[in-house]
């Protein structure tokens, strides 16, 4: 898709219902489903954080999303693909400042090139205990991108095309923290595995993005 068509298709976005849980739940084993739901009472503990699901031009005008590969470390999160994003601090005005500020800090996009359409519907993480915040936004121009190197092990940019593509859906065995072994729905973007929150959060996006395209 040339980046003409998709901000028309953006243009749609706001006026359309989130499919929410509806998307977010093909990403999930069915026997987890319930478990999240009945973990929402630990949301009012948790940590807040932002993240955002840019897309741009590159320079053929075709249009892709950004996604990172995060650094190995000892913590859940360790070399597992994701947004760009981070917690809320306490100079934040909003969580969709931070979700903006972080897009800056960890892949190197201004502030103010940064347009968000709107949020989108938020994820508890258990493992981590963050509340994530998802947004959806874009760039009129091709981002000079540049890794923030403590944090992002590479940068990974997704043709839409591949990222609305069917196939690229796929089950993944993978240790989990409820489970050592369990086959999980993911997406195979870029030869990388993506799955859990983000997997789950890629899916609402890609449910918008589809719904738009028909209205």
């Amino acid at each position: 898709m040339n980046f003409d068509e998709f901000l028309l298709v953006a243009s749609k976005i706001k006026n359309i219902p989130l499919p929410a849980e509806s998307a977010q739940f093909k990403m999930v084993p069915t026997f987890r489903r319930e478990e999240l739901r009945l973990e929402r009472e630990a949301v009012k503990q948790a940590r807040q954080a932002g993240v955002m699901a840019l897309f741009y031009p590159d320079r053929s005008y075709t249009t892709h999303i950004i996604l990172i590969l995060r650094k190995t470390y000892k913590g859940v999160h360790s070399a597992q693909v994701g947004f760009p994003g981070g917690k809320l601090e306490d100079d934040d005005p909003s969580i969709e400042a931070a979700a903006v500020r972080e897009t800056f800090e960890e892949v190197g996009v201004p502030q103010h090139s940064i347009n968000v359409l709107r949020q989108l519907t938020e994820v508890y993480i258990p493992p981590s205990n963050f509340y994530v915040f998802p947004f959806i936004g874009f760039c009129h121009e091709t981002p000079q991108f540049i890794k923030q190197d403590e944090e992002v092990e590479a940068l990974i940019e997704v043709a839409l095309s591949d990222f609305l593509d069917d196939t690229n859906v796929i089950a993944k065995t993978v240790q989990t923290s409820y489970s050592p072994e369990v086959e999980v729905p993911a997406f195979k973007l870029n030869n990388h595995v993506v799955w859990g929150a983000t997997a789950m959060m890629l899916s609402e996006v890609k449910d918008l993005l589809k719904s738009a395209m028909v209205v």
